[in-house]
């Protein structure tokens, strides 16, 4: 049985991501399940596990990488350390033609890399079958929670970062009193169910729709929608989700009724440049009960006016003047308390990094040692010959400069 050597690289973005894509305990999981996997793990001065931990499991910790076949990361590979004729798993952020990385994918062909991106890695259903969404989630709303404390004087929750991990910072959101709150959540997926993860936790009831609309001065309450209840068609306001995808410019928004009446807003639906706007600058004018929004989606200058930059986990939160469009003191009578950072698993990123890892276990590795049954196919983005695959030959322009 021909042995198949895998690395774990350092992180080496700025700035610095302690994630890692495999834990210790799973790195010696991976080991004992496949006999023909050697696994050594790159030293690394500030990933959320130390070397030592790895090493305590009985897996190598290496200052060089560069004899492995395979090399899992999780952020950009900055380009003086890609190592050429490698195949590389990580997050690239080429897919939508990200102006700062068209020279990382041009370096990647030019060093004849194989790189299978985590974020275009779908199953048959077309959905995606790795990713931190989950954790960006549960500590999305989190922070939104953390926000409406702080923008009404009600409690002071600690940063995410500052807990050991899930089960610290699940007892500090079992301390608080939520009665106050209002909210509303939009989208599932991966990052709406982690948000509702969170929300069942909370002292809060979840109500219907009907409810949620009919009793507007309810509080301790939470209504959680999806595409369907936040668009409608423009001439009869009804909604067909076949012509939303195909023609969304028939539709205007419907989220207004639902976020009028809400003291929080938590975003964590996906949004597509082509939809129409949710929240525009009018509404959050006429409309001040909406007073937190918690953009875990965090698509900037997109679908909710009040997102005009992402934040930073050192300073989760600012303002949005609603008369101006312009940032001002998150505590301000005339402005919107936003929480966007857009990094959030990195807040629990042990936490994160088990979750994810036990992705890699389960839906990447068997296919990687075994048999592709076409997934890591899907999410192939270069070959070792230095050229773009089929499906990603729409990036040509982009990786070439032309």
């Amino acid at each position: 049985m021909t042995k198949i050597r895998i690395g774990i690289i350092q992180e080496r973005k700025t700035p610095p991501d302690f994630r890692v894509p495999l834990t210790p305990k799973q790195c010696a999981q991976v080991v004992q399940t496949y006999s023909n996997v050697e696994l050594f793990v790159e030293s690394s001065p500030i990933r959320c596990f130390s070397d030592e931990a790895y090493e305590q499991e009985g897996i190598a910790v290496v200052d060089d990488v560069s004899h492995c076949d395979i090399l899992f990361g999780v952020k950009e590979v900055p380009i003086e350390f890609l190592i050429p004729y490698k195949t590389y798993f990580f997050f690239s952020h080429t897919l939508k033609k990200q102006p700062y990385n068209a020279k990382l994918l041009r370096a990647i062909l030019d060093k004849r890399i194989e790189l299978i991106d985590y974020e275009a890695l779908k199953g048959s259903n077309g959905k995606r079958i790795i990713g931190f969404g989950r954790y960006a989630g549960i500590v999305g709303v989190y922070e939104g929670i953390r926000a409406f404390g702080w923008k009404h004087g009600l409690f002071n929750l600690p940063s995410p970062q500052s807990l050991s991990g899930r089960i610290e910072f699940d007892e500090e959101l079992g301390k608080i009193d939520v009665s106050q709150i209002r909210a509303l959540l939009t989208g599932w997926g991966r990052v709406g169910n982690g948000a509702e993860e969170v929300m069942k936790q909370l002292d809060l009831k979840r109500c219907t729709e009907e409810d949620f609309l009919q009793n507007p001065n309810e509080k301790g309450v939470y209504v959680h929608i999806d595409t369907p209840q936040m668009y409608k068609r423009i001439h009869d306001g009804k909604f067909d989700k076949s012509e939303f995808y195909s023609s969304p410019e028939l539709y205007t928004s419907n989220l207004e009724q639902y976020a009028r009446s809400a003291n929080l807003y938590i975003a964590a639906h996906l949004w597509n440049a082509k939809n129409p706007i949710l929240l525009s600058q009018t509404f959050f004018q006429n409309h001040n009960k909406c007073s937190v929004v918690s953009d875990i989606s965090c698509d900037l200058n997109g679908p909710i006016a009040c997102t005009i930059r992402a934040s930073k986990i050192a300073d989760p939160v600012y303002g949005y003047d609603v008369l101006t469009g312009l940032e001002t003191s998150f505590d301000s009578d005339q402005a919107v308390a936003v929480m966007a950072i857009d990094n959030l698993p990195c807040e629990l990123p042990k936490d994160a990094s088990e979750d994810f890892g036990n992705e890699i276990i389960k839906n990447i590795l068997p296919r990687l040692i075994h048999e592709d049954d076409g997934v890591l196919a899907t999410g192939r983005e270069t070959t070792k010959e230095g050229t773009l695959t089929a499906v990603f030959e729409y990036l040509t322009d982009y990786a070439t400069g032309h």
